[in-house]
Formats: structure tokens, sequence, C-alpha cells
């Protein structure tokens, strides 16, 4: 069901003498329902990233009420990385074949109605059952995001602005969940961590087809080869990851379970070449920036994830932070991240992606850097106030760039399984760097002290963003031969 989307006629708006020349004189006739549907979509998106880590600090908390008990409760967190990270290729291609908007909806109303099940939830199996179930919704509605972000967008340099906002919802929405779960833990009950969702995903799905139009269906048969293979390697990587700290990367459970997920990973891989319509297009894995982009994000986020979980146990355990207190100890990194995400579009029109993804990994590896030189004599002020600061204002140096050369080139028709792709290099990355990093904070940590093993751990996230550098720097060179073979 189509909206009409009649609108008066484009309105002249003064150009500001500080304009630059490629600024629009004109606003489009659809500029304002637009903008609407795009905030709408950031709004389901924030929603999304930032239910990774709202119930963190609350889980003390979850433990105490459910019983979980110290083997259970990372699942928790588990459950919805796992059906998230596991699902994401496969949402993006029920968007492409069903449509973006209906797949965008169908998920939120999914997402929103296990999170009203995880907030009543009375035991621990119904609680990692409707985490769980959350991941399910995200990996359906996540994929249509970006699309729906880029085909609502009026003009290329709206277009920026979004993928801009779309940048600093994705990389700050983790902080701000740390920030809401500590709030409404401390005022209310772990349970609001999940209740919070329920108003604004029905809100949302309220707005959605009013300021949404749906997207034009690519025909053909499904690929149910395809969406076994990629959705049985995806949840048996990150499956195997998620248990390596505690069984053993040698052990094994994980040593198995890689081996499966590689082995439909290359089962996939060789369907695709040969089915009519693959789940996940070859095409979209041929451009080396793209490979070199998808690098880099799975590279960050596993440096800010692994850096969220050893930050979160500096400040609770060593500062002696309470929950709220933990969150509001964030608000530099998401301050920084969002202000950096309103002069983003105009860098990139004028140096370049690469420039910007150089010196935000540079930003990012000093940030883990610095980190991990707080000892025990520091307060918040003099050993992480700074480098909170400095990592906020890289990443989102960072992420918008590398988001705009991921999709740069994609066919509309092919919009949601690159955002998929895109999404499921993010939840490897976190799944790859949490488990590095656990492992390494483990093997120097001291029973009863956080420092001990802390540094080691940060100067391992520092690596993660070292070569997250390599791969920009690998995109400079990639740029510089396609120049001299287009001159030669």
């Amino acid at each position: 069901m189509s909206t009409d989307t009649t609108a008066p006629p484009a309105r002249t708006i003064p150009a500001s003498p500080a304009a630059g020349p490629g600024l629009p004189t004109e606003l489009p006739d659809n500029a304002g329902r637009a903008a609407a549907g795009i905030a709408i979509v950031l709004v389901a998106q924030l929603m999304l990233i930032l239910d990774a880590t709202v119930v963190n600090v609350a889980l003390p908390h979850i433990d105490a009420d459910l019983g979980f008990g110290p083997a259970g409760l990372s699942w928790v967190l588990n459950s919805y990385t796992l059906a998230f990270g596991g699902l994401l290729l496969l949402g993006g291609r029920l968007g492409d074949v069903f449509g973006r908007r209906r797949m965008f909806e169908s998920g939120l109303a999914v997402f929103t109605l296990a999170s009203l099940l995880g907030g009543l939830a009375q035991s621990p199996e119904v609680l990692v059952g409707a985490r769980a179930l959350q991941g399910v919704g995200a990996a359906m509605a996540a994929p249509g995001v970006l699309a729906l972000l880029t085909t609502s967008a009026p003009d290329q340099a709206a277009r920026n602005r979004a993928l801009a906002l779309f940048g600093a919802v994705s990389s700050g929405g983790m902080s701000i969940g740390l920030l809401l779960g500590g709030f409404l833990t401390d005022v209310g009950s772990w349970r609001w961590t999940m209740f919070i969702n329920v108003p604004i995903g029905l809100a949302v799905l309220a707005l959605t087809r009013r300021f949404l139009d749906e997207t034009a269906r690519r025909p053909g048969r499904f690929d149910i080869v395809g969406a076994v293979t990629a959705t049985g390697g995806a949840v048996a990587i990150v499956w195997s990851l998620i248990g390596a700290p505690d069984h053993g990367w040698t052990s094994a459970r994980t040593l198995i379970g890689l081996l499966v997920g590689l082995a439909l990973v290359c089962a996939l891989a060789v369907t695709e070449r040969r089915v009519a319509h693959p789940l996940l297009q070859p095409v979209l894995l041929r451009s080396r920036q793209r490979v070199g982009g998808l690098l880099m994000i799975a590279l960050v986020v596993g440096g800010q994830l692994s850096m969220f979980f050893l930050a979160v146990q500096l400040i609770e355990g060593q500062l002696g932070f309470g929950p709220m207190q933990t969150g509001l100890a964030f608000l530099p990194l998401t301050l920084g991240i969002f202000g950096m995400s309103r002069v983003t579009p105009r860098l990139l029109g004028r140096v370049g992606a690469v420039p910007m993804m150089v010196v935000g990994s540079l930003g990012l590896a000093a940030s883990f850097a610095w980190l991990s030189t707080v000892s025990a004599s520091d307060t918040y002020l003099s050993g992480v106030f700074g480098p909170m600061l400095l990592n906020g204002l890289s990443a989102g140096l960072v992420f918008m760039p590398v988001t705009s050369t991921i999709l740069a080139g994609v066919e509309p028709e092919h919009a949601g399984s690159a955002s998929g792709l895109l999404q499921t290099f993010q939840q490897l990355g976190g799944a790859i760097g949490l488990a590095v990093i656990v492992s390494v904070y483990a093997a120097g940590a001291e029973p009863g002290q956080f420092l001990p093993g802390a540094d080691a751990a940060f100067l391992t996230s520092s690596l993660f963003a070292l070569l997250a550098l390599a791969a920009a720097l690998g995109l400079v060179r990639r740029r510089r031969a396609v120049a001299v073979l287009e001159t030669a």
C-alpha cells in the first residue's frame, strides 16, 4: 500500500555566504517527508543497536532476580548477538525479495513483541528465549535500514548526511545503551531495559507507512541452499567465538565449531556462483575497495566492543561507579561521535573517505593505548575522560566514510544484501574482538583485581585499530593504482 507523496512545489532557500559551491539552493519537493522517514529509520536503528549493550550494567540485578548463575548469565547477551549476527544475510535477502519496508516492519514487530516478553520473564529460559527472538527481529529489520535511508534521501547531500547519522547511531548507540541501561536500572528495574523498546517500537510502526515508501522487489526463486549455509555458517562461527574464552581456543568445541562454520561459508561461496538468484551476490565481493571496507568495519567494531567490555569493568570495579554513573562516564565518547557526525558529510566532500579513515583509525589506536596506561592512582578525569573523548571523535570520523565506501556502486536491487553483508561483518567483528580480548585479559588477570591483564587487553584493542589502519592504507594504494590505469 503506497502513500501519496504529493507535496508543494520546491521552495527556494537563500544561499549563505559560507555555503560551499556544491550545496543546493532549493529544497526538493519531498524534503520534509524524506527527513521524517530518515528520522524514523534512524530511531529504529538506534533501538536495535543499543539493545546489544543496554542490559550490560543490569546483569547483576538480572542474576539476583532470576538466579541465572555465572555460567548462564552471559547468554542474556550472547543469545541476542548469536541470532542477530547469524540471520543478517538472510534478512537482507528477504528484504530484496519481499520488499525492504515490509521486512523492516515485520522485524520491528517481532523485536517489539520479544522486548515485552523479556520484560515479563520470570525465568532464565524465558528471558534468554526473548533475547534470541529480539535478535531474530533485529536481523529482519536491520538490513533494510541502510536501503531505506538511501532511497528516502532526496539528493546526494541528504544521503551523505543520512549516512553520517547512521554511522553515529551505529557507533554511539552502544554507549547510549550503557547510559540508558544504567539510568533505567537505578531509577526503576532491569525490566525497563526491555520495556522501553515497546512504546518506541509501536510509534515507529505507526509512522512507517506514512513516511516511507516500499522498495521495488527483486523477483526470482529463493536460494534455500544459500540461506541454510549462510545462516548456519554465521551462527557456527559466532557461537564458537562466544564460547572460546570459557572453553579455550584449542578446545574441541571451538575448533569444530569454527571448522563447521568455515565449511558452510565455503559451501555458500560455491553455491552462490551457480544459482540464478543467489542469496549473496558475488558481485558485491568483486570490489577490492568494498572488501577492504568490510574488513575495516569488522576490525573497528571489534576494537570498540572489546573496549566497552574492559571500560565498564574499569569504571565500575576500579573506580567504584554505580550503574548510572558508569553510563554517564561514556558520555564524552557519545558526544564526540554525534558531534563529529555534524561535520563528516562536509569532510567527505573536501578530503575524501580514505584520509578520514586513516586519521580516525590512528585516533582509535591512540585512545586504546592511552587507556592501557591507567594506574591504580588515576581518577576518572585523569585516566578515562581524555581517551573516551578521543575515541568518540575518532570513531565518528571513521564510520561514515567506511559505510559510504562499502555501499558505493551497489545496484539498488542489491542494497538489502549489501546492508546485510555490512552488518554481518560488524557482528562478526564484534564477536571476534570480544573473544580475543577476554582471552588476553584472562591470561594476565589476578583474582579480585582489574588492572592486571587490562593493559595488554587495551593494547590488543589498539592492535585491532592499527589493522584497520592497514586496511585503509590498502584502499589508498588501490585507488592510486586505479587512477594510474585510468590515466594510462
